[in-house]
């Protein structure tokens, strides 16, 4: 697998720093299932996503069923924010803009920072 993840959990929120890049759309799916199973066994209600050292290889249509396969299995009482390296700040607002249509709370962001502010405000 060419994405690799570590995660930790903080309180109520799941921090996920990932690297490589995506080969295809079963292993962004593969990634998303281990994060959502990893959400649900600790109880997280945030997930924190440093992907800025991931590299986004999909194309318009892998994007777009990977945003569909999101937004099927991530419970909607999670908040999710995402960093991404700004290279792929337009493939990172489609994938957003996806799961966002399907009544996912996730939002994509250039830096770490933006993206924990986001995640933490009106303390949802």
């Amino acid at each position: 697998m060419s994405i690799q993840f570590t995660k930790r959990m903080d309180g109520d929120t799941l921090f996920i720093r990932a690297s490589g890049f995506d080969e295809n759309l079963e292993e962004v799916e593969a990634y998303a299932a281990k994060i959502i199973e990893a959400a649900l066994r600790f109880g997280a209600t945030r997930v924190l996503c440093d992907e800025t050292g991931l590299e986004y290889r999909l194309g318009t249509v892998d994007t777009y069923e990977a945003g569909k396969f999101l937004s099927a299995h991530a419970p909607k009482v999670a908040r999710i924010a995402i960093a991404c390296n700004p290279a792929f700040i337009a493939d990172a607002r489609f994938f957003e803009n996806v799961v966002v249509n399907r009544g996912l709370s996730l939002a994509m962001f250039t830096d770490i920072e933006s993206a924990r502010s986001w995640l933490m405000e009106s303390g949802n």
